[in-house]
């Protein structure tokens, strides 16, 4: 699976916990989303380090791409 939809689904997962605990504790929905949005924040840059540094790598894969030039390519730029 791609990095960056395993961080993501890590990300919703953080939030979802902690909101819905928030709401059984009895805060209001809109201030549950608040908090939950912070805590999943904090949450995730303490603990998701890997993850997102494969989000980052495979985002400079992406944007540079680490493929050697194909014969057709090196032709054309001839």
């Amino acid at each position: 699976m791609k990095p960056w939809v395993i961080y993501s689904l890590y990300r919703v997962g953080i939030f979802a916990a902690a909101f819905t605990v928030l709401v059984l504790v009895g805060f209001q929905p809109w201030i549950a989303a608040i908090i939950a949005a912070i805590i999943g924040f904090c949450v995730a840059y303490l603990f998701l380090r890997g993850a997102r540094d494969k989000v980052a790598e495979d985002l400079y894969t992406r944007r540079h791409g680490e493929n050697e030039p194909s014969s057709d390519e090196e032709a054309e730029d001839r």
